[in-house]
């Protein structure tokens, strides 16, 4: 599972490129499941035909937090992809 850092103050965007996986079908919809204390910034997730993304703000010092995007395609597949973001102050 892919990693980043992230300092509790800071608002950063994170995304996934599906493109390679997606192989010429297209994504319909994009849910991202993140853990308490993170937050998604007001009405910041986005995703186009091969990415998805969103920005995250908050967490505690010291914690790590996953975040799970879940997608269906146009060819009605559906697959999950996480990774964890670790907080610590920069």
């Amino acid at each position: 599972m892919k990693g980043f850092v992230k300092d509790p103050e800071s608002i950063l965007d994170y995304g996934l490129d599906w493109g390679p996986w997606l192989d010429g079908d297209t994504i319909s919809t994009s849910q991202w499941i993140v853990e308490s204390g993170l937050s998604v910034v007001g009405g910041s997730e986005t995703s186009d035909s091969t990415k998805t993304g969103l920005f995250v703000s908050g967490g505690a010092e010291g914690q790590k937090y996953v975040l799970t995007n879940r997608i269906t395609t146009a060819g009605q597949r559906t697959c999950e992809r996480s990774f964890t973001i670790f907080v610590r102050q920069r």
